[in-house]
């Protein structure tokens, strides 16, 4: 399959875990012919057809510890980055229209643009891409812009960035778009966690609010992204209760001692079959978020430190995550 801007079909090559895994071999260190379907379920849609000016640098470096990053991709890069999987949800942040500077430049910016711009890139690629549209609960026109992104757009669910969006994620507003989302059936997928961004309020993407938003929506499918690092546990406790919550992985494995860690927790917890793959690309490459799920355990080589079971991490790689989230 291949797009109108360019090849983001399937895969180019056999791609794998690590040599960890065993079965990783005719291909060589990278070579698991892949039959099963790999799904990422965290990428951000490009706004650009060609290279814009980085308005965002300051945070180049301040995403991940190990290398600069920009957030001002392109289509192109978007193509390539995602070859690696077979299925990939798209989508970007509504920003707060209630402050006097309403976007960063790349990945938040006001709706409708922000849904536009996903759906754009999700046409021309629907076989390879499912698109969540995004609202500012305060918006007052949130409800009308959910309905156009589902009926007009044919997007499929809602991202939501609490505290880059400045709303507490257990207020009147939220729940008046949890509840019309769980009515429609559309998955929620929020960021969890940390951010290098001043301005967003932590306690706004802290995992112990999803709680409450499951009790009141019972049927409703989410995702909590990046595992809330660095409240990984206060994630799983989270998700182990709730049948229709999930965390995806993306965001922690280039801090390799705090990624061990969560999946060691996971694993006592008994929640790795709760966890989904996701790469937080542009942030991550989907194919070096999959190579260091192959190496968690190489941290604590040499050791008697707990390993996590490679045979579960694979099977996060391959897991029915579309099904999961209501979505096949």
């Amino acid at each position: 399959m291949k797009g109108e801007h360019g090849g983001i079909g399937r895969r180019r090559g056999p791609v794998c875990l690590s040599t960890a895994f065993a079965r990783c071999g005719a291909g060589g260190a990278h070579g698991l012919e892949r039959t099963r379907m790999i799904v990422d379920v965290h990428t951000h849609a490009p706004r650009h057809m060609t290279a814009p000016v980085e308005t965002m640098s300051e945070l180049s470096g301040l995403w991940r510890p190990d290398q600069t990053t920009s957030t001002a991709h392109t289509w192109d890069d978007y193509v390539r980055g995602v070859e690696s999987v077979d299925r990939a949800i798209v989508f970007n942040i509504a920003s707060d229209p209630r402050v006097a500077v309403p976007e960063d430049g790349q990945l938040i910016y006001p709706a409708p643009g922000v849904n536009d711009d996903t759906a754009a890139i999700v046409r021309a690629y629907p076989e390879k891409l499912i698109g969540f549209l995004t609202v500012h609960p305060h918006d007052p026109g949130a409800m009308d812009e959910l309905e156009r992104g589902v009926g007009d757009l044919g997007l499929k669910g809602i991202k939501f960035g609490p505290n880059y969006q400045h709303f507490h994620p257990l207020s009147e507003e939220a729940f008046r778009i949890y509840r019309r989302a769980e009515e429609l059936g559309l998955p929620v997928l929020f960021h969890q966690g940390t951010s290098p961004v001043q301005l967003a309020e932590l306690d706004y993407a802290h995992p112990r609010h999803i709680d409450a938003v499951a009790i009141a929506f019972p049927n409703l499918r989410m995702i909590l992204a990046h595992m809330a690092h660095p409240w990984q546990i206060e994630c799983f406790v989270v998700i182990r209760k709730h049948p229709h919550v999930y965390a995806d992985i993306s965001a922690n494995f280039y801090r390799p001692w705090s990624c061990w860690e969560a999946f060691v927790h996971a694993t006592e917890w008994g929640v790795l079959h709760k966890l989904l793959f996701g790469s937080d690309f542009p942030i991550a490459t989907p194919q070096e978020t999959m190579d260091a799920l192959g190496r968690v355990n190489d941290v604590v080589a040499g050791t008697n430190l707990p390993r996590v079971p490679e045979g579960e991490l694979e099977k996060i790689l391959y897991r029915d995550s579309l099904g999961l989230l209501g979505l096949e």
